[in-house]
């Protein structure tokens, strides 16, 4: 018996981890769907609203992240490596970070969001935070794994989108955006945007490295 499956006799079945691990996902998941919902809101009150809820959630996983590290120093016995968990709580909370800093900087700006990037940023954003949220949830036994693998395929096709796609902007918004100042605050926009899918493969890269370990 390798020692990986020697340790798991030892484990409660219902682990914190991945209640904290799950609660995280969720947040993220909604996250990503509102902001969705802000991209697609021209009226900068009714996206303040939205914005709102989005920084709610961003404090809400802060304060999950801190448990996580917290469980990390008082428990012997983890689900996986100490070191796993800490890099999957830190990439899941950058990609809360980003996308509230993505809904931040469109109100801040007083960017107009009805833009074609914009909106195809907004939904690989959100696809890529339902995907993390299926494969952080088939953690917890690892049971299903093609639901996994799945998973992080298609977050690696959302990332590779996502670069498409900022490129496009970026070379549109050279082309037909006359004012300067706008085209600074849209690159800056994009840029951030680009990063929450970047977020969402790290993330992946994370589970993949657990589930090679410990499927």
């Amino acid at each position: 018996m390798g020692l990986n499956s020697f340790l798991k006799i030892f484990m409660p079945k219902n682990r914190v981890f991945f209640e904290l691990f799950e609660q995280v996902a969720d947040n993220v998941a909604e996250m990503g769907t509102i902001m969705k919902k802000v991209v697609a809101e021209i009226d900068f009150d009714k996206r303040a609203v939205l914005i709102k809820m989005i920084e709610d959630f961003e404090h809400a996983n802060d304060e999950l992240t801190h448990s996580i590290f917290t469980e990390l120093g008082r428990n012997f016995i983890t689900p996986f490596d100490r070191e796993d968990i800490h890099y999957l709580a830190t990439s899941l909370d950058d990609i809360a970070d980003y996308i509230y800093a993505s809904a931040k900087k469109i109100n801040f700006y007083r960017v107009n969001p009805n833009d074609m990037g914009m909106q195809k940023m907004a939904e690989l954003i959100e696809q890529g935070a339902q995907q993390i949220c299926i494969a952080v949830k088939e953690l917890r036994d690892m049971k299903n794994m093609r639901n996994i693998t799945e998973a992080l395929v298609k977050i690696n096709s959302i990332e590779n989108q996502a670069d498409d796609v900022f490129d496009m902007s970026i070379e549109r918004l050279f082309d037909t955006e006359p004012d300067a100042k706008e085209v600074i605050k849209k690159r800056e926009i994009y840029q951030v945007m680009e990063i929450v899918t970047d977020k969402c493969e790290d993330a992946s890269n994370v589970i993949e490295s657990i589930i090679i370990k410990y499927a």
